[in-house]
């Protein structure tokens, strides 16, 4: 599960952009997306593994995250190979269900 945790915090930074996101809100788009009825998860727990992974990831001029200058904010490091190849991935997988749709023909029935 642990790393079903980091691709649900790199999916929300990839969305997050270029103004980046609270490693608060992250924690809570991550226990959202996690918790359920049968496997429930304390919040506490995710906040403070988002938190670790955040500081882990984020040491260093290449690293795959950056803190964008106000405290506990975080995004996609623009100048990582490896966040460039991530967000390649996750458009990728945007455009996918596109494909399979007809070509804008409406084939709904009327009612009139």
């Amino acid at each position: 599960m642990v790393s079903n945790y980091d691709n649900k915090i790199l999916e929300v930074l990839a969305e997050a952009g270029e103004a980046g996101m609270s490693v608060h809100k992250i924690a809570r788009h991550v226990f959202n997306a996690s918790n359920s009825l049968f496997e429930p998860i304390e919040f506490e727990d995710v906040r403070r593994y988002v938190q670790q992974y955040v500081l882990r990831c984020s040491r260093g001029a290449d690293a795959l995250l950056q803190n964008v200058g106000q405290r506990g904010i975080y995004r996609l490091n623009p100048n990582s190979a490896q966040s460039q190849q991530l967000m390649l991935m996750f458009r990728d997988d945007e455009e996918e269900p596109e494909e399979g749709k007809p070509g804008g023909d409406d084939l709904s029935l009327s009612l009139f």
